[in-house]
């Protein structure tokens, strides 16, 4: 009989199977102590380095960007003195610490605003070959790092320029929050910036003074740390799999002071699309670490997790329960069918059919007795039915399918229970604090970054606008082709006259526009069509009621709030209507909840110098959600629009270690279902179906079909009494065949007395 075949397999995977699930209940869901800083608090950090270094990266290459898009511009229009290039860049642009204009010809500086810049590194290989005007980092005499960006002015009949503007690679101006510092690290580890420290001259104790001596040492530890972790590929650093963030991110843990525990997140530096190789920042090896000290939890078991231990010995106990019963009420019964129907097969008729307690097992019994009979087994039943015996009576009303039931329903206890009442949260689950300060600081993270998209859409019509001339339409939309081709933000870009009539056009259809004075140069119109439509526009110099337009893409919004780790991320104008989502969304609808409403319109109070963020903890029966209401702050033309980003989650996100096991329990309740569907399907598969079949084929045999040949569906005990069931099919019929026979056979005439008997012997 194959190993794999028959009733014996399935037990046995059912009982090992109960056995691993146990002891994996026990392990997870047992006696533990729970970590000293909860995994989402590490993952906050991490995804909060994310944010700062995407902000960093867009910083560098925006400015990167715009000071090339302005040598462009200032390279097709006419010669212009370095003084006014300067002028010009610093008026459009508040972004550099230092500008400088150098005569490539004699060296000698042509024109510097702001912070003084170093030439000594201004050499050959700057300025040639393949890396030639590639931004770089270099060191002043005070020790701060630059990165020096280059462009190059070339007018024809005047010696070539170079452009040349520098900025610190400073903290990006996020919001940090209490207790958070932020640095940007180069290659090595070494600290380039920092951010979130107090002054130690500031601090009132020694107490202070060396609490903050100890985080300036833990920033250093984590930063070289941070620095040779990013140093791996992206590909090979993270689990296969795994998408997110396109750069190598992490979190780390470090020292302890005070009940404090520090933890930190990493981000390199990366491109926003993996395949997009023309990122400078990128390039440039830098890494963000965020760092926050957050209070120890107390390490311990909870009388919860004491249940885990109970639910593995009750598992294993109604598991033994479940195997019990298929063995004794199906393995036993058909073992005991397979030797008394190869025993009848063989001939041996001398010993009645043994009895069975019910099911298909007692159907097949009965019918093997009435067979003994009908082959001439002493005691059989006779009478003029031909030893047929009496008629079988109905059905037995506890089959092998009520035994896979009751098995079922033995497990079914232990799964249910654990699956959906073990472990249970509801709304007093204690949410860590720093979750809920991170999602207020993330959000306005978001809002300022969409903010100064905005802003940069706007500065870049403004830059575009120099070179719109209303007279020459055909060299107009060349322009705008070209700048439509360059900006992938903008879905049009069109020329509107003093009268709203549309001068110029590239792109999609346009939208009305008014140039009156109080409104805004960002606006949204639109309503009660499919999306909204976002206007920028940038009056023409010496051109008076003309404006440059530009409509921003609603889908770029929304590419700017899609941040892992935050939910749902919307953009709500000052009625709390949808503008912008990271999911999707209809126009203009309302927000899903009038908490998030009364939030953003919270948000939009003024105190003190304007709007600040506000983060809330929504109890709402047992789901808790942690919110957050960013208004637009800060400067330029969209800083006074009236927008908030408003962000929320369910905290059954969070990696909490009350989540966590719920989770688990959740796990082991549908592993458990999985391996009841898995070996009572194989049962009925394998045993019950064919089983069934073979008790109508064994009824109907006893009845006197000798017609139907049966054949064994598989090579098991079932399959073998189909085998010996067709044996006695045989015999039953060579027996009718010989009984049939003999009557027909002519009888010899008795012999004369004296003459012997003839047929006695011999033929």
């Amino acid at each position: 009989m194959p190993l794999l075949g028959g009733i014996r397999p399935p037990i046995a995977v059912l009982c090992v199977l109960i056995l691993a699930l146990a002891g994996l209940t026990a392990q997870v869901l047992g006696p533990g102590s729970d970590p000293v800083v909860p995994k989402a608090v590490l993952s906050s950090q991490q995804h909060y380095a994310e944010d700062g270094a995407i902000a960093l990266r867009a910083s560098i290459d925006e400015r990167v960007t715009d000071l090339r898009r302005t040598a462009t511009a200032l390279n097709a229009g006419k010669p212009a003195e370095p003084e006014d290039v300067l002028s010009d860049l610093g008026t459009t642009y508040q972004k550099w610490t230092g500008t400088t204009v150098v005569d490539l010809e004699s060296g000698d500086v042509l024109a510097a605003r702001g912070e003084r810049i170093p030439l000594g590194w201004l050499d050959k290989d700057v300025l040639t070959g393949e890396h030639a005007l590639i931004p770089r980092m270099v060191r002043l005499e005070t020790g701060d790092v630059r990165l020096m960006t280059m462009a190059l002015l070339d007018w024809k009949g005047r010696p070539q320029q170079l452009l040349i503007a520098s900025n610190s690679l400073s903290v990006p101006p996020i919001t940090l929050g209490p207790f958070r510092t932020m640095a940007v690290v180069a290659r090595g580890g070494e600290v380039l910036a920092t951010a979130g420290f107090e002054r130690s001259e500031a601090l009132n104790s020694d107490q202070e003074r060396k609490e903050l001596e100890f985080l300036q040492k833990q920033m250093s530890d984590l930063s070289g740390r941070a620095a040779e972790r990013t140093e791996d590929h992206p590909v090979t650093a993270k689990e296969p799999g795994s998408r997110g963030y396109p750069g190598i991110s992490g979190s780390v843990t470090g020292g302890e002071y005070n009940g404090r525990v520090v933890t930190g997140g990493y981000a390199s530096l990366a491109s926003s699309d993996p395949e997009e190789k023309d990122s400078v920042a990128a390039g440039l090896g830098l890494t963000v670490v965020a760092m926050l000290p957050v209070v120890a939890e107390q390490s311990g078991a909870t009388g919860r997790e004491l249940y885990g231990l109970i639910a593995a010995g009750a598992l294993v106990v109604l598991g033994l329960l479940a195997a019990a019963v298929l063995w004794a009420r199906v393995q036993r019964p058909l073992l005991r069918l397979f030797l008394e129907s190869r025993r009848l097969a063989r001939g041996d008729l001398t010993r009645p059919v043994g009895t069975f307690r019910g099911g298909e097992a007692a159907r097949i019994g009965s019918a093997l007795e009435r067979l003994r009979g009908q082959l001439g087994g002493p005691g059989g039943p006779g009478g003029p039915d031909g030893g047929k015996g009496t008629k079988r009576g109905g059905r037995a009303r506890f089959g092998i399918r009520a035994q896979l039931a009751v098995t079922a329903v033995l497990l079914l206890l232990w799964c249910v229970p654990v699956g959906l009442l073990l472990n249970r949260t509801d709304d007093s689950v204690s949410v860590p604090a720093p979750m809920v300060n991170d999602q207020r600081d993330r959000t306005d993270l978001v809002s300022d970054r969409v903010r100064r998209a905005l802003n940069e859409a706007q500065a870049d019509l403004v830059s575009t606008s120099r070179l719109v001339d209303v007279a020459d339409r055909a060299a107009t939309e060349k322009v705008l082709e070209d700048a439509l081709r360059r900006h992938t933000r903008y879905a049009a870009l069109y020329v509107v006259e003093a009268g709203g009539e549309v001068a110029a056009r590239a792109g999609g259809d346009p939208h009305d526009w008014s140039d009156e004075k109080d409104l805004p140069l960002v606006r949204i119109s639109g309503e009660g069509g499919r999306k909204p439509v976002l206007q920028a526009g940038a009056p023409l110099p010496e051109q008076e009621g003309v404006t440059l337009v530009g409509e921003v893409r609603v889908e770029f919004l929304n590419s700017l709030l899609k941040r892992p780790g935050l939910g749902e991320v919307r953009v709500a104008d000052a009625k709390g209507r949808t503008l912008a989502a990271s999911d999707g969304f209809l126009a203009f609808e309302e927000l899903p909840r009038e908490a998030l409403t009364d939030l953003v319109r919270a948000g939009s109070v003024q105190v003190g110098a304007g709007p600040v963020e506000n983060g809330l903890l929504i109890r709402d029966g047992d789901t808790i959600t942690v919110a957050a209401a960013a208004p637009f702050s800060g400067g330029g033309v969209a800083a006074d629009i009236g927008w908030t980003v408003v962000s929320w989650q369910n905290a059954d996100r969070f990696q909490i270690t009350a989540y966590e096991q719920e989770d688990r329990s959740v796990l082991a309740g549908l592993l458990g279902l999985a391996a009841i569907v898995v070996c009572l399907g194989w049962v009925h598969l394998v045993v019950a179906r064919p089983l069934r079949a073979l008790a109508t084929s064994a009824e109907k045999l006893a009845d006197g079909d000798l017609k139907a040949v049966l054949y064994p569906t598989y090579h098991d005990e079932v399959g073998a009494v189909v085998r010996s069931l067709e044996l006695i099919r045989q015999q039953l019929q060579t027996r009718r065949q010989q009984q049939t026979r003999r009557p027909a056979e002519p009888r010899p005439a008795d012999p004369r007395p004296g003459e012997p008997r003839l047929g006695a012997g011999g033929r």
